[in-house]
Formats: structure tokens, sequence, C-alpha cells
């Protein structure tokens, strides 16, 4: 009887590679008529900063003109971005934030 010759080889898979997802910025833009105040809490109760490092986000967007709060992934920027705007228009104020992509 003859041996058969079959030869295993091992399956070679390939991953796909997969890309991070982009980045996006959400800035405050700066306004004169929402209080400091204001805006110190939002970004407390939105983007869950102290007390400390929100009046220091205020007034970097107060003497700049705009500030950075956070980059994250597109889907999160975009809803806090709206979630900060609309308690801005809640309260009355023309409260703005934002979103961008990171470069």
């Amino acid at each position: 009887m003859a041996e058969n010759d079959t030869g295993l080889k091992p399956k070679t898979t390939t991953k796909p590679k997969l890309e991070r997802p982009k980045l996006y910025k959400v800035i405050l833009v700066n306004d004169d008529y929402t209080p400091r105040e204001f805006v110190i809490m939002v970004l407390k109760a939105v983007f869950h900063m102290s007390e400390e490092t929100g009046y220091r986000m205020m007034l970097t967007a107060h003497k700049m003109g705009v500030c950075v709060i956070v980059v994250c992934a597109r889907d999160i920027a975009e809803s806090k971005a709206k979630e900060a705007t609309d308690l801005g228009k809640e309260a009355g104020f023309p409260l703005m934030f934002t979103t961008e992509p990171e470069e």
C-alpha cells in the first residue's frame, strides 16, 4: 500500500487592519451674555469637570474666544456638545459648543 502524501498546511488568516476612529474636539465658544457661573455649572454637569478645571476652561474661552474642552470619538463629541448647548438654550443663554475633527 502506498502512503498518502497529504501535507497539512496551517490556514493563513488575514485580519483586516482596523483604523482607529477619528477624534473630534468639543469647543466652547465665548459669548458676552452667558454668566461665568452658568458656564462652569454646565462644564461640571456635562463634562464631569471639577470646579477649578471648569473655571480654567471658562476663563481660557473668555480670553482666547474659544477653548477645546475635550477630544473624543465623533458621536460622543456631538452628543456632549448638543447636550451642553441645549442646557444654555433652556436657561435662555446663547451658550454654544461646537465640534470639529482633530488634525
